[in-house]
Parts: C-alpha cells; structure tokens; sequence
C-alpha cells in the first residue's frame, strides 16, 4: 500500500518516471495498491494519477474511477479511501463494503489522517462506520511525520480494562511517515498518541497476520525498526 501522494505534482512525467524507475523490479512481481493525496488529485482531477494504475473497479459512485476501491487479500478485507473529494456519497459506499465482507480483519487505506499528527473532522462519519463494523487499522498519509494511536472507540482511548471486559477492540490508526525526502515538523502530542515523532528518515511498515493475531512493525529506510505492536481477535 502508498497512501497517497506519489509525486510533488501531479502532472510531472519526469517525476512518475523516476519513482517507477525505483521500484520497477518489485511491481512487477508484487501488486502496489494505490491511495489518493492531495498531490494526486487537485481540484477533483485525477487523470494522471489514475492512469498509472489497475484497480478493482468497485468504489464509490461519484468519485473519480480508481480512487475508492476495495478487495480482499488473505483474511483481510483493504477498504481504500478517496478523502480529497465525494466524501458523503464515499460514506453510503463505505458502509456497504464494510458490511458485506466476513473477512476476519479490516484494514482501511486513506490519505489525510483522521488520527494523526492532528485531526481531520471532515472524516468524523466514516470514524463512525469504522467504529460500528470494527475496522481492525487505519492506514494513513499527509502528515509526513510519524504516528500512531491507542486503539480508539467513540473518539476515546479502549482501555486494556474495557477489552478485557468484552468491549470492541477499538481502531488504530497510523501514520508510517514518508517513503521520500519531504518531512513536517512534528505536530504537538494529543491524548490519543501511544507513539508520535519525526526521525526525518523515510520510513515503511510490515503488516503480518497469523491466525488472530496481526503483527505491525515500522522501520527507517535503513533497517532500524522503530515501532511494533500487536492486535489480536
């Protein structure tokens, strides 16, 4: 998964030219799935973004076509995220692929963070279906700094007390900062911050499912793992 932004500009050939150039031995053996940031689509064009890829054609009615999709890869379901236009009807949409799957884990893929470095209210609805079908983890871009959250519920902080008590689990949301040289300052901690920080280096992140468990752990890009946690059904 890139969630988003893959080039300064969106029409600069020189640029997609240079970041295929660096990955093409791994996407022809390896699927990359795309999400859609601000530097992708402007002002609700996205033609330069979306023809560099194939993606399942089954998102939102509205949006421009290859920027909200879903598919299914193991037991998890990946529900992808178009925040920079047709968020209300994205809403609709949303709420059926969430309850028409029965894959045991649900990850959802966006660009600007409902939970990062700061908050983005114009997501609070789909916050809302995250809650309710029990999205698992939120996969997020933008902020160029890196975050993650305690599992949240209702806005609030799912205390080990609460789960043990048989509540939902909560959502966690992350941020893996940034894969290229462009980085933010460091926005102020927030209560739902289990781990923010900016180390200015580009970083990735490992997802491995194992049954009930799902193992998350973020590296720089020189190996160095910085964050790891695990979330279990």
């Amino acid at each position: 998964m890139h969630n988003g932004d893959f080039t300064e500009e969106a029409e600069d050939s020189a640029a997609w030219n240079s970041f295929f150039s660096n990955v093409d031995s791994l996407v022809t053996r390896i699927p990359l799935m795309p999400v859609t940031g601000n530097h992708d689509e402007v002002d609700e064009q996205a033609a330069e973004f979306t023809s560099h890829f194939n993606v399942p054609d089954n998102g939102a009615k509205g949006s421009i076509a290859g920027t909200s999709y879903s598919f299914d890869y193991g037991p998890v379901h990946v529900t992808v995220l178009n925040t920079e236009s047709n968020i209300k009807k994205q809403t609709e949409w949303l709420k059926k692929d969430l309850a028409g799957t029965d894959k045991a884990w649900k990850i959802v893929a966006m660009h600007r963070p409902a939970y990062g470095g700061n908050t983005y209210k114009k997501l609070d609805d789909w916050v809302e279906l995250f809650d309710k079908y029990e999205v698992d983890l939120v996969l997020q871009g933008h902020n160029h700094e890196y975050s993650r959250s305690y599992p949240l519920l209702g806005g609030k902080i799912v205390t080990e007390k609460q789960k043990t008590a048989g509540a939902a689990r909560g959502t966690v949301y992350v941020v893996t900062n940034a894969s290229g040289n462009k980085f933010n300052e460091k926005k102020e901690d927030q209560f739902y911050h289990a781990v923010h920080f900016q180390n200015n280096k580009a970083m990735f992140a490992g997802i491995t499912i194992s049954g009930k468990v799902l193992s998350y752990q973020a590296y720089d890009v020189d190996g160095n793992k910085l964050d790891e946690f695990t979330l279990a059904h």
